[in-house]
This record gives structure tokens, sequence and C-alpha cells, in this order.
């Protein structure tokens, strides 16, 4: 172990994509290695940009070495350019010849300069180990550019690693794809990745820091997180939760972690669980236990802490300068923003006095130097305020599990929302129990995933909708669905989001995401919203689905443009019963066709001699870019509406 201990500098990495959770894998990866005393870098970005901002690092080293009258560092920004861009305009901005030293000082910026654009900073890797993580399947392609490039970033002798969901599902295709042997799995078993230590990593408190380390900021933030189970106990097709965590973990004890993450990062208002089938635990009342001793019983409040004060407290204990450096800057920015008349002014100088208004020429000593300048203003300002804390098992709980006994220990803790997972109508009976049975220990608050293109057919989406919404008139809760379309985790089209299910098709699929689009993605209580939405019936929905997909995107104002235009949503329907209704089985079915694919051009209106057809078909090729291009008819139709709506739908005014 005494080879280990020595001081190495570990690299973890998440892709660039977009995702609302944090990298809770790294966040432990990270706790272990620095119980070992390693240094620990975490990074999420263009990691073209992460090594430039390493090199100019070493530049400005180098340059104070030179001459250190100069504080070369409160100039990174232009140094980070200039090695990026080599544009002459930013080298003049470095006032070079401030310094006496300037022809020396000139010869190593060139160094610096040449040693990114000439690739040389590969021969010279500087880590020893290098992490990265992976989420989706449909993330393949810059899931795969991130490890091929991090590969340059790794020593000879040194440790790459790539675990997550996609390593997990698809190692081979990665391995293919990369030369790199991803890790299948958790990291629950000792010695994983030292022999001989005894640590089990998947157990380990999650390292905070390191989410302030980025300039990305995940949607579920000032929470807790972690798992109290791990597995599930079912084995559906759709899931990847059988591969990842084949053996279910009925009880991981949460206190002690939630404590020591109080204790260094200070205290989080919510709980975030990320457990799979939580009902499905023999232990169930032993976390619910848990989960109050931590603080969030029923009714649980959280006044926020200063964050500042941690944040400047652990930077000076130096728990991760990297990170406390950005959110001390961060928060005091932040506070500065909120300033007017005099004391803005007072702030102002300081901030301009430390080199603070930008994070990356904030020095470590300069942000301690002008926090303890403002603190006065800044205390006086402070005035935390008391707000509801909640608990949300994110991924769900099972509806098929539950029992007068658990639900209300669910009612017992600060949840919400409670999410059942309502992914099949074979599950209704079930899913309107829970729903109910909940209901009667006071829970209110409820939200779901519905899974839709799986094997379920078109109309079963609308049927779990609606039994949502009429739960919700008949009980007085709030039920939000969010439907999720399903992509498959493995084959043919597992590396993008193309899938389209045997009872689906792509102009329905279409037609569901711009409805979704309307409603930000969610359906939530009130009949009125959700018949607006979806339709009355299903036969209205079904005609939502056909319906041209701009109609959909502006559905109030194609209403408001009867008797105003011919692209009006009734000319539409007129023309689209009478064509149905004319025509014969064999043109019906060319027509639904070409309208299911999806794919509209000019051309395809022409096939058709029917002049009905065409007309019927220009509804879908044409207007799709009238509407947002400037002095089209549309578009000046499009100004009008935006300014004087009718009273009806000023409310749903796109």
């Amino acid at each position: 172990m005494a080879d280990i201990r020595k001081r190495k500098k570990v690299l973890l990495i998440e892709p660039n994509y977009s995702n609302k959770f944090p990298p809770v894998g790294l966040m432990k990866i990270s706790t272990y290695h620095k119980e070992l005393g390693f240094d620990v870098v975490f990074y999420k970005g263009d990691l073209k940009q992460f090594v430039i901002e390493r090199i100019a690092d070493k530049c400005i080293n180098e340059l104070t070495s030179i001459d250190n009258t100069i504080d070369w560092y409160i100039r990174k920004d232009l140094f980070v350019e200039y090695i990026r861009t080599k544009r002459k305009d930013i080298l003049q901005q470095l006032h070079i010849s401030d310094s006496e030293m300037e022809i020396l000082l000139s010869a190593k910026i060139a160094e610096y300069k040449e040693y990114y654009w000439k690739g040389l900073w590969e021969k010279e890797p500087e880590w020893d180990r290098v992490f990265i993580t992976t989420l989706f399947t449909f993330y393949w392609n810059i899931t795969i550019d991130t490890i091929n490039f991090a590969k340059k970033l790794v020593k000879k002798d040194g440790l790459f690693m790539v675990g997550g969901i996609l390593a997990t599902i698809q190692s081979e295709e990665i391995e293919r794809a990369t030369g790199i042997k991803p890790h299948k799995g958790i990291l629950n078993i000792p010695g994983q990745l030292d022999k001989g230590d005894d640590k089990i990593i998947d157990n380990l408190p999650l390292d905070y820091s390191i989410l302030d380390e980025i300039e990305y900021k995940y949607a579920m933030s000032n929470a807790f997180y972690g798992y109290t189970t791990r597995g599930c106990i079912r084995k559906c097709s759709f899931c990847a939760v059988p591969t990842l965590e084949p053996i279910y973990n009925p009880y991981i004890p949460l206190k002690d972690r939630i404590n020591q993450t109080r204790e260094i990062y200070g205290d989080q208002k919510d709980l975030l669980l990320m457990d799979n089938n939580i009902l499905a635990s023999k232990n169930f009342p032993e976390i619910i236990n848990d989960i109050k001793d931590c603080g969030f019983g029923r009714g649980a409040k959280f006044t926020q802490p200063d964050m500042l004060a941690i944040s400047i407290r652990n930077l000076k204990q130096g728990i991760n300068d990297r990170a406390y450096i950005r959110k001390s800057q961060s928060l005091i920015m932040e506070f500065y923003n909120k300033l007017k008349g005099e004391e803005s002014f007072d702030v102002y100088k300081i901030l301009m006095k430390y080199h603070i208004t930008k994070y990356i020429t904030s020095k470590k000593e300069n942000i301690i130097s002008a926090y303890n300048e403002l603190k006065v203003i800044y205390d006086k300002h402070l005035k935390p305020s008391s707000k509801l804390r909640f608990i949300d098992f994110n991924q769900g709980v099972d509806a098929r599990l539950f029992t007068e006994e658990n639900v209300k220990l669910l009612g017992s803790i600060a949840i919400r929302p409670l999410r059942i997972a309502f992914d099949d109508m074979k599950t209704q009976n079930a899913y309107e129990k829970a729903i109910r049975m909940s209901h009667k220990v006071g829970i209110k608050d409820f939200s779901n995933y519905l899974l839709y293109n799986f094997k379920d057919k078109p109309i079963e989406l609308y049927q779990r909708l609606q039994i949502n919404v009429e739960l919700c008139d008949e009980l007085g809760i709030s039920i939000y669905s969010f439907p999720m379309k399903f992509h498959p985790i493995t084959g043919e089209y597992s590396h993008n989001r193309d899938f389209i299910g045997e009872n689906w098709n792509r102009k329905y699929i279409r037609a569901v995401q711009a409805i979704l689009n309307s409603t930000k993605g969610k359906i939530g209580r009130g009949k009125s919203f959700f018949y607006e939405a979806f339709g009355h019936n299903e036969d209205e929905y079904f005609e939502l689905l056909e319906m041209p997909e701009t109609f959909i995107l502006y559905r109030f104002f194609f209403k408001w443009l009867d008797n105003k235009h011919e692209a009006s949503a009734s000319s539409w329907r007129k023309c689209w019963t009478e064509c149905m209704s004319s025509i014969s089985e064999n043109e019906k079915q060319q027509v639904l066709d070409i309208i299911h694919a999806n794919v509209f051009n000019e051309d395809i209106q022409t096939q058709f001699g029917n002049p009905l057809i065409t007309k019927l078909l220009s509804y879908y090729t044409n207007y799709r870019k009238d509407i947002i291009t400037e002095g089209t008819e549309l578009y000046k139709l499009k100004q009008e509406y935006d300014k004087n709506p009718t009273k009806a739908l000023r409310r749903k005014k796109e």
C-alpha cells in the first residue's frame, strides 16, 4: 500500500452530454482516491479547452519564475485565448513589454503555443489515472469521442477505466470502437482498483466538491444523492438494471454518509434516492427510520446554511482549491449582482482590487482577502429563510408492491413527489390502487414516467394520461406525467433516437413530441389542460396524431386563422375528412404511408392525380418554414396574432 499512497494525479471525466443528475460513481471514486492522498480533478466540457487551460497554467508558472514582479495569473484568460487561437492581437493584450524580460517571456509563450499546436502535450501526459463515466446508449458518439480523446491524457503505465451504464451494456462495442475494455457493473467488491485495499467504493460517501469544479450545473442540485438498496427483483426487458446491478442488495446504511456530507459540504435541502426498487427491500422499515433520522420526516424544514462561509472555510483548509475558488467566486458575484447603490460600488471596488470578477483569473489568496473585506456587507444581507424539504425516490416505486404497512411508512416521510411507475396498461389496477392508498395517508403530489413506443399501442398512452387526469380530479391530488419515448439499450437503434416501436410510426412519435413541446414535456392536473393538449376523446387524439406538425406546434395560432387563411386548422380538418371518406382504400393506405413516414417535400404532392390528395398533402409540405420566414403572409399573420390573440387563447399563447 505504500506505493499506492504516493501523490498521484487522477482525472475524472463525464462526457459533455446534457443530464440532470451528477455522476455519483465518479463522486465515490473521488472520495476513494482522496482518502489515499491522490490529487483529483473532475472535468465535464470540451476536453481540448481543458488541455489548453492546463497548458496555460504551466506557461504562467514559468513566466512567474522568469519575472515574478508581474501577476501573470490575472491574465490567464488571455493566455488561454492566445494558445487556442494564435491571434496576434491577443498576444499584444498580454502586455509582455511591461517586463524587462520581454524577450525571454515572448520565447516562452511561443514555446507553449507550439506545445499545444504541434501536439507535444500528447507525448507528456500528466495523469496517472483517468476514469470516464458513461450514460445512455444514444449518447454513443459523444461518449466514444470523449474516450478516444482522453486516451491521450493518461501516462503509458497509468490506469484508464471506462464505467457506467453504456460501458456495462455495450462493453464489446466500446472496446471495438476505442480499444479500451470497459468495467462492467458497479465497484462493489474490495480491491477492484488497488489490490489489498478493503474499501467498497460503491459504499463510500460522495465527494460533492467536484461538482463545483465545472461550469456545468446539474438541474437537480441542493440535494443529497444516494442509494439505500441496489438492484431490482424485476427483469423488465426494456430496463438496464438487471445487467448493471444483477444482485439485489436490500439495505445500504444511509446516515453516516449523510452526516459526513453535512459536516464537510454543508446541509442540503432535499434527499434524492436513486434506488431501482426500494419497496422490494425486507429492510424497508429500517430505511424509513434512517431517512427520518437524517432529517426528512414528514413536514421537515430546511434552513439554508451560509454556503459562502462554508466555501471559504473549505478553501482555507485546502479541501478542493479548484472547486472552492470557483464556488466562492460564483457566490460572491451572485451576492454583488443583488446589491444596489453605494454598497454595490463598494463591493465592486473590492472585486476589481483582487481581480475576481472572472473565475479564470481568480486566485485562492485573493478570494479569501476579498471575502474578509466584504464580509461586513455580506453578513448584513444574510437572511436565511426556512423551506420545506423533500425526499424523492427518483427511479420510482413499484405499484405492485404496495401494502398498507409500507404505504404508512411512505406517508411518514417528506416525500414529494411520490413517483409510481405506470409503464403498461396491464398494471392499471395495481397503479390505481397504489395512488388511492397513498392518498389515504396524506400524500398528494405524484409523478411518473409513462413509457411509450415499446410494445404499447398509441392509444394506451392517451388512456394512461387520461387515468392520471381523472384520478387528480377525483382525489384532489397532483400527478405530473412525463411521457418517455422508449429507446433500445442494445442493437441497431441503441446509438440514436430513431427507433420506432412495432405499433407506432414516425409521424405519431413526432406528433407526441410536438404536443409535449407545448406542455414543457409534462401533463399535470386539470382536465381542460389535458383535453386541449391531447384531445377530448380517443378520436380527437388520433386526429392530433395525424395533424401536420406545424399545426400542432402552433395550435392556437392555426385555430385563430379560421376565415383568415387557407392554412387554418379547420380547413385541414375538413380536407382530411373529405379525402379519407372519398378516396379508395388503396389510395388511403398510400397517403397514410406517406404521412406516417413523416418525410415531406413538394415532389410528394405530385405523385397522385387526385387533386384532393394533392391538397391534403400540401398542408404537410407547405407552411413549415413560412411561419418563421420574415415577409411571408403567414409570418405577418403570426405577428398580428402575437400582438392581439383572441381572449380565449391569450392564456395559451405560444
